[in-house]
């Protein structure tokens, strides 16, 4: 055995026996390939929530700053497209900020803020701008540590018209209902109407705010003045989904616009069978023998026609098309919305189900807004764009970030929706359509449409429901008027939608 070398002994370490240089243990490179790792995916993640998710998160309700903000603090005033003041705030004798709302025609879409019930609205959705918290312009939030002044309140100013506003919410009085109005080519929502509505200006009041808040909470559901109808009711469509079918059915090439069916004529009087369940249409027998095509079946809106339409699409296009419109998930808007459904989420269980969705019943729901946009996609040609209400955020010293239209999907082809906006102006114009939908027409101005007065089953008055634009050869309103209840629809939602486009076009010639 030899002994071991003294401390010191032996040669100086060296290259071993082949003359390379050292390895590193392939355990320490391992390490040190997991640090650089595990600090590259550390630094991207700060960047990610700093810089790429900063805008998102500074404008989140439940951003601490925001609360911090709120405050004693001011916020910036909601205007209307013309300057007109929604919102502002309001210097109390103690030296706090509380809100003003001199037009309760604005409500829901504009909610409420409140020290005691928080926010609601465009108030909720738009904190962080109306306090300052973020301006607006992306980016520019990152630098606010180094401001002087790190809150610096903003205005909001809206598309919608207080002139127009004003004319939906009259024509909607004493009835429970909704009104939308959008700019087809740009997205721009004109006037949004619900009823019963609220008066904001009683919520905030802490003299008025605890017995009137606790009223309102006190109506039941299907009165409720806090429910915005135009976004978050649902409701049978009834026949101006037919719509929806007719894009379905022109943009999967199933259904062309010259299709008929040999045994339409017949099923007017015994109606249609389905799997053993009939489908029934009586109120166009002037058509008489007749074979409908997509044109002839939207003038006298044939729910006949359009459950074979719904069959030859197929539920799987059907529910393609109508994804493509927006159906089956929350519209993306300024505001929450409820999704509209065509088959009540769980798809078509069998053909009964299908067909009876293909002309707006069965299963079928839609908000206003939805139906609003279905209308605007064929006014514009068939480009769906995504609504907005908000048009620019205003600082303090008058620079203006504007809010540009969005394009959310091209829908149709423009000759497809050609094709659609003839027959819908056939429905308000037209020889057999003018008996049902002509109450729509403005004055000297082709109009297009379709009506539709959804069956609710029981004793229950049916929904009045039309869609429509004007001018039909250069539309610049398109509207979704929804009567809850009001009977036939061209008693009830028909003229309301004619009115209301005949003031807009007045308002603006």
């Amino acid at each position: 055995m030899n002994a071991p070398s003294p401390l010191g002994a032996g040669p100086p370490a060296g290259p071993g026996p082949s003359g390379a240089a050292p390895r590193i243990a392939p355990a320490l490179l391992r390490l040190g390939l997991a640090l650089v790792v595990v600090y590259g995916a550390l630094g991207i993640g700060v960047s990610w929530w700093q810089v790429a998710e900063a805008e998102r998160l500074t404008v989140d309700p439940a951003n601490p700053l925001i609360a911090g903000a709120e405050i004693g603090g001011r916020r910036g005033s909601i205007l209307d497209a013309r300057g007109v003041a929604l919102a502002e705030s309001v210097r109390m004798p103690d030296g706090t900020w509380r809100r003003s709302y001199p037009h309760p025609e604005a409500e829901p879409l504009l909610g409420y803020e409140s020290a005691q019930f928080g926010s609601a609205g465009l108030e909720a959705a738009y904190a962080a701008q109306l306090l300052g918290v973020a301006d607006g312009m992306g980016g520019a939030d990152l630098l606010r540590k180094f401001r002087s002044a790190p809150f610096a309140p903003q205005d909001v100013r809206l598309s919608l018209d207080l002139r127009l506003q004003k004319a939906a919410m009259a024509l909607l009085r004493g009835q429970r209902g909704a009104i939308v109005a959008i700019e087809p080519s740009t997205g721009r929502i004109l006037a949004m109407a619900s009823s019963p509505n609220f008066d904001a200006q009683k919520i905030v009041d802490p003299e008025t705010g605890a017995a009137y808040f606790a009223a309102l909470l006190a109506r039941p559901s299907d009165a409720s003045a806090l429910l915005d109808r135009a976004t978050l009711g649902v409701y049978t469509p009834g026949s101006v989904l037919k719509i929806a079918t007719a894009i379905a059915g022109l943009g999967s090439g199933r259904v062309p616009a010259t299709t008929t069916y040999a045994g339409q004529p017949a099923e007017e009087k015994t109606g249609f069978l389905v799997n053993g369940y009939r489908v029934v249409d009586g109120h166009h027998s002037a058509t008489g023998s007749r074979a409908l095509d997509l044109a002839g079946a939207v003038e006298v809106s044939c729910n006949i026609w359009f459950a074979h339409a719904g069959l030859d699409v197929g539920g799987d296009q059907l529910l393609h098309w109508g994804a493509e419109l927006g159906f089956g998930a929350a519209i993306p808007f300024d505001v929450p919305t409820s999704a509209s459904s065509l088959d009540g989420g769980d798809g078509f269980v069998d053909e009964v189900e299908l067909a009876n969705a293909a002309y707006g019943q069965g299963q079928a729901t839609a908000t206003p807004l939805q139906m609003a946009l279905i209308a605007a996609t064929v006014a514009n040609g068939g480009t769906l764009m995504r609504p907005h209400v908000v048009d620019a955020f205003v600082d303090g010293s008058g620079d203006v970030t504007d809010v540009a239209p969005q394009v959310w999907r091209h829908v149709l082809d423009p000759a497809q929706a050609r094709i659609l906006e003839e027959a819908m102006r056939a429905a308000v114009e037209g020889p057999l359509g003018r008996h049902f939908a002509g109450g729509a027409k403005v004055p000297g101005v082709p109009t297009a449409g379709k009506s539709g007065t959804a069956q609710l089953g029981g004793a229950s008055e049916p929904h009045g429901w039309f869609i429509g634009f004007a001018p039909a050869d250069a539309p610049r309103i398109a509207v979704a008027v929804l009567i809850e209840h009001g009977g036939p629809s061209s008693l009830s939602a028909v003229p309301v939608a004619g009115s209301i486009m005949t003031t807009w076009l007045k308002l603006v010639p």
